[in-house]
């Protein structure tokens, strides 16, 4: 009896061993885990994507306010070529007519208007400048360098338009075809129904002609050729 009892006891004595080793191994395991969830930062939530529509565009509406067309005396300036508020005057009539031509002689600028001119500033259409380039006061000397991309702001009727340059251009005083194609209202493209307002800035090609050979001149002097620079309106606002 007394062995019975002693091998009782060792029984129970190597449960109570097994059952601590069961119960330490999830508390270990809770310490370990707790440690890591301690030693590792919170992460921070994804920002929100910022909706397209909410960044403001540089160049303003895509569609921006068209004048009604209407001739006006306007203010030209293009900074890159140091013309500050040249005065635009309107008249009837058609690129470098005689009337045209006395404005330019004057040191202005002149936009013709009517059946076969352009519009007003701003206007739906081809809104036509010419200007000297090499007399007078030579407005345009430098409108050659216009480029792509660069701007010119036309002040009328209480708006500035804003338009982009998009295109050269040469003109000949001698072809039909070449001179509907300036006075166009969609700029070269003679018969196109005009759906945005556009520019045509035009001086003479006095050098380049000359350079080749080429003397011919109209009854008011203008040389053969003349140089001219297409743009778009890219914004009007109200001053």
């Amino acid at each position: 009896m007394p062995g019975v009892l002693r091998l009782l006891a060792l029984l129970a004595l190597v449960m109570s061993a097994f059952t601590a080793c069961d119960t330490a191994a999830p508390r270990a395991a809770e310490r370990t885990a707790t440690s890591v969830e301690a030693a590792s930062p919170p992460t921070s939530p994804a920002p929100e994507p910022q909706p397209l529509e909410s960044v403001p565009s540089p160049l303003g509406p895509v569609d921006p306010q068209p004048s009604d067309g209407r001739p006006r005396q306007a203010q030209l300036t293009i900074a890159k070529l140091g013309i500050d508020q040249l005065t635009v005057v309107p008249y009837r009539g058609f690129t470098d007519d005689a009337s045209g031509t006395g404005i330019q002689n004057g040191g202005l600028a002149a936009s013709p208007h009517g059946p076969r001119g352009g519009v007003g500033a701003g206007g739906i259409g081809n809104y036509q400048v010419t200007a000297h380039r090499t007399s007078s006061t030579r407005a345009f000397e430098f409108l050659p360098a216009l480029r792509i991309g660069d701007r010119v702001s036309v002040v009328a009727g209480g708006r500035r338009y804003l338009y982009r340059i998009t295109a050269t251009r040469s003109t000949s005083f001698r072809s039909a075809r070449s001179l509907a194609q300036q006075r166009a209202p969609v700029p070269g493209h003679p018969g196109r129904p005009a759906t945005r307002a556009m520019i045509t800035l035009s001086t003479c090609a006095t050098q380049e002609d000359h350079a080749v050979g080429n003397y011919w001149s109209d009854e008011f002097d203008n040389p053969e050729h003349r140089i001219d620079k297409i743009g778009v309106l890219i914004r009007s606002t109200r001053l």
